[in-house]
């Protein structure tokens, strides 16, 4: 027979994953909505913003390799692409291995972009870090491997499909 205890803390085990869920989406939104003020240039969207980091950090890549790193569909990166080029922040130069295909390249303009992004999340981050107590600090340091284990969990689950 279960105790109202254990019951209770079935429910808040059932709980936690919903729980920090929740919490990270919130985190998520605030940091893009309080990253919105002060743009001097057209809004990026989610997608646009990860495929520029993707390029940056691995400069050269092809469209269908970015597709299967961000989980879209190729025709999805493809229309990114395309906005992205027109806009400015994207080059595509010709695959010298495969005539057919692109290689992925930001230009200077996104370079830039993503780096005065970069500046003013570390920023916003630094100022509300550093309101926490010390204690609240040392907890969010300690949950960086777990949430880094965590999010490598999601991307091999999805690699996996």
């Amino acid at each position: 027979m279960e105790t109202e205890a254990g019951r209770r803390a079935t429910a808040a085990s059932e709980a936690f994953p919903v729980e920090l869920a929740d919490a990270l989406v919130r985190i998520q939104r605030l940091i893009r909505r309080r990253l919105r003020g002060g743009l001097t240039g057209p809004r990026l969207r989610g997608a646009e913003v990860e495929l520029l980091r993707l390029v940056e950090s691995r400069p050269g890549i092809g469209i269908s390799e970015a597709a299967r790193e961000l989980h879209l569909a190729g025709n999805s990166v493809s229309t990114l692409v395309n906005q992205l080029a027109r806009d400015g922040y994207l080059l595509r130069e010709t695959d010298p291995a495969d005539r057919r295909a692109a290689r992925l390249l930001l230009t200077d303009a996104a370079v830039g972009r993503l780096a005065d992004w970069q500046r003013r999340r570390a920023e916003l981050f630094g100022r509300h870090v550093a309101r926490l107590d010390d204690t609240d600090r040392e907890a969010l340091r300690a949950a960086l491997p777990a949430l880094r284990r965590l999010a490598l969990t999601l991307h091999e689950e999805a690699e996996e499909t």
